[in-house]
């Protein structure tokens, strides 16, 4: 971290303005070349400075420009953002001069992975800040915003401070065992200390489980045979037409998507193609990734025509999703019905009837009563919840081992296993590539 970096910070395109971001030993004082308005080296942090970016004698750009002094700045480097008009031509020049004069571009999340290593943010923070800009509602967004606080380090720290006491009293019983004032560590002591730590990370990861689809939203399926409604369901949910409605069966043959927002809800909705039995080979392939789509849904809404009884294809359906989070929807009540089943949601999706039953019915499905955001007893991303359910494992066979008598110093090996996969959460016991890997999603410029 030597160098200076630059990138945009704002999207790429026209706008009324755009950000670029400095970093690094020499920012400041890089930028002060081609800055004419004060002297950005002689200037307090965080403050704002009205000036012209030029290029030798021709004016680029009239801009503001923040300047941060490290180790008070996002990533703990002496940074500067010019603020600019937006326009790709102006920013691309700014851009442009600051590589000629000694920056260079920052790769993907290098501001955020210069945070992490000079110890201003920690990994759950950083992958906090990611998940505000993509934030769909209001419970992913305060969510993250509660992780950026600490929610979840201070979480699993708590984790960590429980396993670490135990850890270090092992240790003095191998290492000290003359001294009498240590609390000797045996099978009778260590069950009931690992029941708790074992049942505490249990809620965690049944709260994560729930969060999940709060926070990241709720891949949805919509299936049944052809012709029974799917794509009007899809296009009453939407509020638009987003698929093609006909009275043709077959009409939809592959995915159609869409998102859908309600309340603190969201639903990644994917209308599939009618499943039945069909020598159409483009139709099969349809058919084939309706299939994958149920395997892959939080939740399947199975759409069923109550105008017609039921036959031995939608029994089929039921069959293939009663294993499945679903909700049985009745379409056509408009017209007379042929048949009920227990929990199913009358709609009619060409008169646009019914909407905020299912919608209704989806929130309870969901179990989001059950989820305090501002408690934060939970995880919020899919590589912290494996982590912790593979410390859980760990600790799993710690007590399987002690109640089999297994010798403490050996019991000692599994606690230590969950006690560094807790710290990987972090970013306290994670291998350099790993931080690589998880810093090149960011966006440019973050």
């Amino acid at each position: 971290m030597v160098d200076n970096i630059c990138a945009k910070s704002t999207p790429y395109g026209a706008s009324a303005i755009a950000i670029i971001r400095c970093s690094g030993p020499q920012a400041i004082d890089l930028v002060n070349q081609i800055f004419f308005g004060c002297d950005l080296t002689k200037v307090p942090s965080h403050t704002i400075h009205y000036g012209h970016i030029k290029d030798g004698n021709e004016i680029i750009d009239e801009v503001l420009c923040n300047v941060f002094i490290g180790p008070k700045s996002f990533d703990g480097e002496n940074m500067v953002e010019i603020n600019c008009h937006g326009g790709i031509l102006v920013s691309n020049k700014i851009l442009q001069l600051l590589l000629r004069i000694g920056f260079r571009m920052a790769e993907p999340g290098e501001f955020s992975k210069r945070a992490f290593l000079n110890q201003r943010l920690d990994l759950t923070q950083a992958e906090a800040i990611m998940d505000i800009i993509h934030a769909e509602n209001n419970l992913a967004l305060k969510s993250s915003q509660n992780s950026l606080r600490k929610s979840t380090t201070k979480l699993i720290y708590s984790f960590r401070d429980r396993l670490l006491d135990i850890l270090a009293k092992i240790e003095v019983n191998i290492d000290y065992p003359e001294y009498e004032d240590s609390v000797e560590v045996t099978k009778e002591y260590l069950l009931p200390v690992l029941v708790d730590v074992r049942k505490d990370m249990e809620e965690i990861l049944k709260n994560s489980k729930i969060s999940k689809l709060a926070i990241h939203g709720i891949k949805t399926a919509i299936i049944g045979k052809p012709n029974v409604g799917k794509s009007s369901l899809l296009n009453m949910m939407l509020e638009e037409d987003k698929a093609i409605v006909t009275d043709i069966p077959g009409t939809t043959r592959d995915w159609i998507e869409g998102s859908l927002t309600f309340g603190d809800l969201t639903l990644h909705l994917i209308d599939t193609a009618g499943i039945h039995q069909s020598s159409d080979r483009v139709e099969q392939i349809g058919i084939e990734r309706s299939s994958k789509a149920i395997s892959e849904a939080d939740l399947v809404l199975v759409v069923l025509d109550t105008s017609r009884p039921l036959d031995q294809e939608d029994k089929e359906l039921l069959e293939l999703t009663k294993d499945k989070p679903r909700i049985l929807v009745g379409n056509k009540k408009d017209q007379p019905s042929c048949f009920a089943l227990d929990n199913m949601v009358m709609i009619s999706a060409k008169k646009n009837e019914g909407l905020e039953l299912l919608l209704d019915a989806i929130q309870k499905l969901t179990n989001l009563d059950q989820i305090n955001i501002d408690e934060g007893r939970f995880l919020s991303n899919t590589r912290q919840t494996n982590l912790m359910q593979h410390a859980y494992e760990s600790l799993n066979q710690a007590y399987k081992a002690c109640q089999d008598g297994t010798d403490i110093d050996l019991v000692e090996i599994d606690i230590k296993q969950a006690f560094d996969d807790l710290g990987a959460i972090t970013g306290q016991s994670t291998p350099e590539e790993l931080i690589t890997a998880l810093f090149t999603k960011f966006c440019l410029g973050k």
